[in-house]
């Protein structure tokens, strides 16, 4: 029995259990090959059907390029279930048919309250580098049941240090839970 007591204090202490920690984490570019950044303060709603959101990039055609990030509980299958979780990014991220391993290589836990930033090294799913244009960062939000927010940028890599435009589009009616996400920024490095 002590032995078992000794394993658990390790396991917590790793952070495999308890503490409220997510044993995955998705990979972020470093910031020496980050060609924008997408930042924003997240505060997590109580309740049900919120909290969910995807940070995405496309071309200037809306053609999908990559996903920076998701919660997991959409990306897991909760989409099948709550058809109004972030349904912009899994409509045209082909959600529906990534693989399982595809995924988990982009998800994560729900993230607990504070200044989030998801950056994109200018490749595609593939990682392969995208050629040089116009393209759309976007952060897409399930605030509450089908209450949506999205936000956008249209980004040009390789032109130079900017901040573009935000813009930001509220679907149903949000409410009190619009304070979920707040002060959106884009900073195009290079």
């Amino acid at each position: 029995m002590k032995r078992f007591f000794v394993f658990l204090v390790l396991l917590a202490t790793m952070g495999f259990i308890g503490c409220g920690r997510s044993a995955a984490v998705v990979a972020q570019p470093t910031e020496a090959d980050a060609v924008v950044d997408l930042s924003f303060t997240f505060t997590r709603q109580n309740g049900t059907a919120s909290n969910q959101f995807a940070v995405w990039i496309e071309d200037a055609q809306g053609r999908y390029v990559k996903t920076l990030y998701a919660t997991r509980f959409t990306a897991d299958g909760g989409w099948k279930r709550r058809e109004t979780s972030i349904p912009l990014w899994v409509k045209r991220s082909g959600l529906a048919d990534m693989t399982k391993t595809e995924i988990d290589s982009l998800t994560g836990a729900t993230p607990r309250t504070g200044t989030l930033t998801y950056r994109w090294d200018g490749t595609d799913s593939r990682n392969a580098t995208v050629p040089p244009g116009n393209y759309v960062i976007f952060l897409e939000g399930t605030l509450r049941g089908a209450n949506q927010v999205v936000y956008r940028a249209v980004i040009k890599p390789g032109q130079g240090p900017a901040a573009p435009q935000v813009t930001v589009e509220y679907i149903g009616n949000p409410g009190s839970e619009q304070g979920m996400i707040g002060t959106v920024s884009v900073k195009v490095m290079r």
